[in-house]
């Protein structure tokens, strides 16, 4: 790997400003070492690595440039599209020009991302002037002449709130494989062909736990065969596994069908035929709105207790709504073994009732540990109703359908460690405690060019009487002497509405506030606008890069806990609970501190940046978890008086000023 990642190796000669780093170069090494380890190391099961690579050390290159040398044929796996278009525009196109030129790459999406000729056809067949609009028309009609994947990012001009696609866009149940009339063609087709004969294939993380879960039930695949998984973005790896391994049923679901039936009724069928799969359509619809109702309004998640499906409003609500479904099936029976969608909606039906059983049915929450158990629970949101199993531990999940399939697994992020070990990853997602690991500190200087702010006493608790108010002065006097240039992240979309409130009217700079535009406006807007102010919660915590003048002050109100009602977390706290751990120690604050680092890390993208982070909750210093908190941050100088951020700044100001002059 040093002629590669060395002081005079390939990426110095030709990568300008490229800088060796001892902590690439050794991450490169550990990668390459277990690609080439003999086959039987580990018997059935995967080689594994799991790496920690801070910002700045250039982790994506680490893993690339081995696993291309290695031959095998790799599938690296991302959370966000921003790192799939990083690598597929920036990192490959390096590798191809100087290190493998025969290298085949492809990024893979989920099978909505393509057009369907058969519906783009039956769409066309129906008469252009039942389309949303005629110049879209004539534009994909233009872009089908020249596109090979069909692929919707090809159409920037095509918006996205635009209807148009969901109706010519792929979809497992509207597909008919092998009988389908423009199956020679299918572009989707093309794409598997391709990908089958790629070395490196790029995916996300919920495209690969769906070919995992498809591959589970021996019912086909979604990915062509592959030696290699590599995970970056690996601390999503638990909650997008949980969300595959688990299943769901939702009116939407129900109301999705019953709309598609009516549309292919009223297209292809006779009218008698027509009237009976309208008519049961209609009825479902119905059920699905009594069964509804039958569950208490208040938005939000909750466990869907036996309690509750006893209720005989509920009860005869979903004997209602299966007695729906099985007439329903009954109706289109006959039309399954025929040509057309109806073999689809079938099984799409067959699908739901079966969902639907299993969900209402009783059933034991208190399995043997070595069982695989769910937590059940349901979610009430504006319009929509959706019931759900979830795994509580997919650590068994992942044994049986990862680990055994692949011959290595590499897990790597900027935050995988707690406290500076690697013990709540490794068994959350199953792994032995002997598994190799590698933990690198960022090469960014956080001891010269940044400060850690933690207010001092009497600052309130979160739950003593004057900490909003607390938080409120705290936010305005940082953002005073960081003029702008700010990103305050909230725990809460409460808190964050009231300190936009509370300060709108205080600061002499730009608030931007999330909800009011779309997210990458907002960035847009907060990265022109040098001296603005962004207030944001949930995902804004991570995926923000913002390098440069612009984000110098990181607020964050609070240790982000979780909150202990939700009933998956419930579900996991009494798991751990029943198997004699500590629930609060092992779990929930490993959790925050991961997502703690995540918020952090957004103040320094680059070796240039500087500034402060402000954690404004005093746990930190006043009980004994926030020592782990502290150990997992960067190295910054921790200061708890006001006065030591103003002069930062002011010091950072003026240093400017000098380069400048």
């Amino acid at each position: 790997m040093e002629r590669i990642f060395g002081p005079t190796g390939v990426l110095a000669r030709h990568l300008p400003g490229y800088e060796s780093r001892s902590g690439q170069i050794a991450m490169a090494q550990a990668v390459a070492e277990l690609l080439d380890s003999p086959d039987d190391d580990n018997g059935e099961r995967a080689s594994c690595l799991v790496v920690e690579a801070e910002t700045g050390l250039g982790k994506t290159l680490a893993y690339l440039v081995p696993a291309v040398l290695s031959g095998k044929r790799v599938v690296v796996s991302t959370h966000t599209r921003t790192l799939q278009d990083q690598i597929l525009h920036k990192e490959i196109p390096l590798i191809s020009d100087q290190i493998a030129p025969d290298l085949t790459a492809l990024c893979v999406k989920g099978r909505q991302n393509y057009l369907c000729l058969y519906r783009w056809h039956q769409l066309l067949a129906a008469g252009v002037e039942g389309l949303p609009d005629p110049e879209e028309h004539k534009g994909i009609q233009a872009w089908l002449e020249s596109t090979r994947y069909g692929d919707r990012a090809e159409l920037d001009w095509l918006p996205a709130t635009s209807p148009l696609w969901q109706r010519i866009c792929c979809q497992s149940h509207f597909c008919l494989g092998t009988t389908c009339p423009e199956a020679a063609g299918c572009l989707l087709n093309h794409l598997r062909r391709d990908a089958a004969s790629s070395q490196l294939l790029i995916v996300n993380h919920h495209l690969l736990f769906s070919d995992l879960a498809i591959r589970r039930t021996g019912y086909g695949e979604v990915l062509p065969r592959y030696e290699t998984v590599i995970f970056d973005e690996a601390h999503h790896v638990e909650q997008v596994a949980t969300t595959f391994f688990g299943f769901t049923f939702s009116r939407y679901q129900v109301i999705d069908l019953a709309t598609d039936l009516e549309r292919s009724a009223q297209a292809e069928l006779s009218e008698n035929r027509q009237a009976a799969i309208c008519g049961n359509a209609i009825r479902l619809q119905a059920s699905m709105e009594r069964f509804t109702e039958a569950f208490p309004g208040e938005r939000g998640r909750f466990p869907l207790t036996m309690e509750l499906l006893d209720q005989p409003q509920l009860g005869a609500a979903g004997d209602d709504l299966r007695l729906a479904l099985d007439h329903l099936m009954e109706e289109l029976d006959p039309l399954a073994a025929g040509e057309g969608p109806w073999r689809q909606y079938l099984d799409r039906a067959a699908d739901l009732a079966a969902r639907l059983e299993r969900l209402m049915s009783q059933r034991f929450d208190d399995l043997p540990p070595d069982e695989i158990a769910f937590t059940y629970w349901f979610e009430r949101s504006e319009r929509n109703l959706t019931l759900c199993a979830t795994p509580v531990d997919v650590a068994m999940e992942l044994q049986t359908s990862l680990f055994t399939a692949v011959r290595h697994c590499i897990f790597a992020s900027a935050t995988l460690t707690t406290g500076g070990n690697f013990s709540y990853f490794l068994d959350r997602i199953g792994l032995a405690a002997e598994t190799p690991t590698l933990s690198l500190a960022s090469p960014f200087d956080y001891a010269g060019r940044t400060l850690l702010f933690i207010p001092n006493t009497p600052f309130p608790e979160p739950n003593a009487p004057g900490y909003a108010e607390a938080i409120h002065d705290n936010v305005e006097q940082l953002i005073l002497h960081a003029r702008g240039r700010c990103l305050c992240l909230f725990t809460s979309l409460a808190a964050m509405e009231r300190t936009a409130r509370a300060l709108r009217d205080h600061l002499p700079y730009p608030m931007l506030v999330q909800g009011e535009l779309p997210r990458r406006r907002l960035l847009h807007v907060f990265s022109e606008q040098t001296e603005s102010v962004l207030l944001a919660v949930a995902s804004f915590w991570e995926g923000v890069d913002i390098p440069g003048e612009s984000l110098s002050l990181v607020i964050i109100d609070k240790l982000p806990f979780e909150v202990p009602s939700d009933p998956v977390i419930m579900a996991r706290v009494n798991r751990i609970k029943a198997q004699g751990g500590n629930p609060f120690a092992d779990f929930q604050v490993p959790r925050a501190i991961l997502t703690l680092r995540q918020g952090v890390g957004r103040l320094m993208r680059t070796a240039e940046d500087r500034g402060v982070i402000a954690l404004l909750d005093i746990r930190l210093m006043t009980k004994g978890y926030g020592r782990q908190f502290l150990k997992s941050l960067p190295p910054s100088p921790v200061t708890r008086d006001m006065d030591a951020v103003a002069a930062f700044f002011s010091l950072q100001d003026h240093a400017k000023n000098t380069t400048r002059h």
